[in-house]
């Protein structure tokens, strides 16, 4: 069976509008460019902590860390492979050459511009009005459950579809130890009126398993109670240095969920780079290996699908079903979840859209599928996201866009911040005191609202 063929039925009955196949082989972007000498970012802290529970190790651990050292020989790192296609993508070059020379701001302006135009044209208010009008929930903070922190942009990929424009390049976008440990104290900081505080922490990046403050931050969290989430790229337990991660996250109870745009390989191929698919697969059978996905042992494994083209991602339960019998059937791998997300309409997807003249259709098709509930769910009114400088935003897009969190008030709709640098870690003596802003937001929040709802969970109506 196919991913077309698959995700075409389960689109069909998610609805007419959320049309066509979910793991097709449009080419959605480029690789990357030139490579300059590279450091490796991992160098971990080397504490050791003790499980957090009997059943996290999970049986396997032994056998899988003695096998580690000769996979990742026999995989090799991925970066060298990276580095080739960036050097070859023409259309990467044209972007490399236009951010040298016009910087990100004036590219991140070009973009939203863009985006206003086409809902212009489509007599579309801005999205603050737009839900008003539809009668969402005002778009309010609500107190913190849930601390997301971008470690860093380095990456070994650079995949067609990633909104954070990671890539082996990015050596100097890491976050420092200072950092880590301002978001630690936070960690710590009382919480008023009796609420729960902090309940998870978010990692990602990049490939945040390659930043220096990684492991000690999963550390200092989970002795808190704080559960783990570690976005995983899959790939990066190949790169050298990471032959023990499987053991590291299921000894410390860490919830994986790991990226998966489609189970065929020349789809994955197509948008994550060569060789990506075959090293996931055994990435994933390794994650089993040690216990992950498996019934019983408590370790969670959630794929995460992005749609390959310009259209929304089908009903994520139907979905999940297709992936289950090929990925069983064909590979013996189990998984806990399957999350669908939304490509939001910026960076690297908003200028695929440009190129290929879809960017006006794509946008006609978000506000179509417009959902009252999924705005009500949207993930930014209970989360924060911390970038690898430390500054604050509403959610991981807005980070991206550099919309911070404005420093100083309550907020305000719109697009959000209040100058180049806005809120940071260092600037409130706890989470608490964002309860109440106003949430920024702009044009591209309409990829979080359409249809099923998209979140960084996964659907969200």
């Amino acid at each position: 069976m196919l991913c077309a063929a698959a995700s075409a039925a389960a689109a069909a009955a998610a609805g007419p509008r959320l049309r066509p196949p979910s793991c097709q082989s449009t080419r959605v972007g480029h690789r990357r460019s030139p490579p300059r000498a590279l450091r490796r970012a991992n160098r971990r802290a080397a504490v050791s902590a003790p499980a957090v529970s009997d059943t996290t190790a999970g049986a396997g651990t032994d056998a899988a860390e003695s096998s580690a050292e000769s996979d990742t020989l026999m995989m090799g790192s991925l970066i060298p492979e990276t580095l080739r296609e960036m050097e070859m993508d023409e259309e990467f070059k044209v972007a490399a050459a236009r951010l040298k020379s016009e910087g990100q701001a004036a590219l991140t302006r070009e973009e939203r511009a863009r985006r206003r135009r086409a809902l212009s044209g489509l007599d579309v208010p801005s999205f603050d009005r737009f839900v008003a009008d539809q009668g969402a929930r005002p778009l309010v903070r609500e107190p913190t459950a849930i601390l997301q922190v971008n470690i860093g942009l380095y990456c070994n990929q650079a995949c067609s579809h990633c909104h954070v424009e990671s890539s082996p390049l990015k050596t100097a976008e890491v976050m420092s130890a200072e950092v880590a440990q301002r978001l630690v104290q936070l960690l710590d900081a009382p919480v008023s009126g009796g609420g729960g505080g902090i309940k998870t922490l978010d990692i990602t990046g990049g490939a945040p398993e390659l930043m220096e403050q990684f492991r000690p931050l999963v550390l200092a969290a989970r002795a808190r109670g704080v559960d783990v989430i570690d976005r995983c790229n899959l790939t990066v337990m190949y790169e050298p240095g990471q032959e023990d991660l499987p053991a590291f996250l299921a000894a410390n109870g860490v919830k994986v969920v790991a990226s998966l745009p489609c189970y065929s390989e020349a789809n994955t191929d197509a948008q994550r780079g060569r060789g990506v698919f075959q090293r996931s697969i055994r990435a994933l059978q390794d994650l089993n290996a040690v216990g992950y996905g498996v019934e019983g042992t408590g370790l969670e494994l959630d794929l995460m699908y992005n749609p390959g083209g310009a259209f929304l991602p089908p009903a994520q339960e139907n979905l999940e079903t297709a992936y289950r019998s090929e990925l069983g059937d064909t590979y013996g791998i189990s998984f806990s979840r399957l999350f669908t997300l939304t490509n939001m309409p910026i960076k690297r997807f908003a200028d695929f859209l440009h190129r290929e003249g879809k960017t006006e259709e794509y946008m006609k098709l978000l506000v179509d599928n417009f959902n009252p509930a999924a705005a009500d769910g949207v993930m930014c009114r209970d989360l924060v996201s911390v970038s690898w400088d430390g500054r604050l935003y509403d959610c991981d897009f807005n980070q991206q866009l550099d919309m911070p969190m404005p420093a100083g008030g309550g907020g305000g709709g719109g697009a959000g911040g209040s100058g180049p640098r806005g809120l940071t870690v260092f600037d409130i003596a706890s989470l608490d005191e964002l309860t109440g802003r106003s949430l920024a937001v702009d044009n591209h929040c309409f990829g979080c609202t359409a249809g099923s709802g998209s979140s960084c969970s996964g659907a969200t109506a």
